[in-house]
């Protein structure tokens, strides 16, 4: 496979994973990434130790011990998922950031199919994993699904579901949206407020690995009440940018 050090040339693309207390899914899963992205693509994958009490950090360091391509950036305390995921993408070396949840759930399988997404068309700023087979709680599959009514009803993004961890795009993008809690739940009406066009993927679910779920239902939806509220109002207050052209 191919290793980028720090110290190297930029990553052809940073993997970016959140994680609070997931010691149990380091391991398995920094391997199957590393698998999934093959030998023939520089990369980088960078771990966001969200505030972690468990082995998560133990477990990241001796991994990175035999493994340069992998980077662990830590939280003191917890700041929520949102939080982390930008934290990974503002180190990230690579032009492009694909994102995953820690708990393996999301299969890096289907890293490449979204990386090949983001070549389809010269406006992609996006393309986004679609959960089929969802591996939840009938009070989990409830919530997501009137979470992902109300959302497309609002915001009409065109996106069935916002909630899947897995999502390539460009990091330029990314950092010029502008930030807030639970940002990464809006990305696709956020991309395309700014002109790019989404790609999708559909993507098979797993069930989580091990342990249990760490961002919690107050933190997706009644949080989100007042995000998608705020994320209503930014699309509202767009400007058009005027085309000059002189004779």
């Amino acid at each position: 496979m191919s290793e980028t050090p720090a110290s190297g040339a930029p990553p052809a693309v940073s993997i970016v994973v959140p994680v609070r207390n997931e010691a149990g899914n380091i391991a398995p899963l920094v391997d199957e990434i590393a698998t999934a992205l093959g030998k023939d693509r520089s990369f980088e994958i960078i771990y966001v130790n969200d505030g972690s009490t468990d082995r998560t950090e133990s477990e990241l360091t001796q991994l990175m011990a035999s493994r340069p391509w992998l980077r662990q950036i830590k939280h003191r305390t917890s700041c929520g998922q949102s939080a982390a995921v930008s934290s990974g993408v503002m180190q990230a070396r690579a032009g492009v950031v694909v994102t995953l949840d820690g708990d393996g759930q999301n299969d890096p399988a289907f890293i490449p199919a979204l990386l090949a997404g983001m070549t389809q068309a010269p406006r992609i700023g996006l393309v986004a994993g679609q959960r089929i087979g969802r591996q939840a709680s009938w009070f989990k599959k409830l919530q997501s699904h009137v979470a992902n009514a109300v959302r497309s009803l609002v915001l009409r993004d065109g996106t069935r579901d916002t909630g899947c961890g897995l999502k390539a795009f460009r990091r330029d993008l990314f950092l010029a949206l502008p930030y807030f809690d639970g940002l990464h739940r809006f990305l696709p009406a956020l991309v395309r407020r700014e002109g790019y066009d989404i790609g999708y993927v559909d993507v098979v679910d797993r069930p989580r690995g091990a342990g249990v779920s760490n961002y919690g239902m107050w933190d997706r939806l009644w949080i989100g009440i007042l995000d998608l509220a705020g994320v209503w109002w930014l699309i509202r207050r767009k400007k058009r940018v005027p085309e000059i052209v002189e004779d």
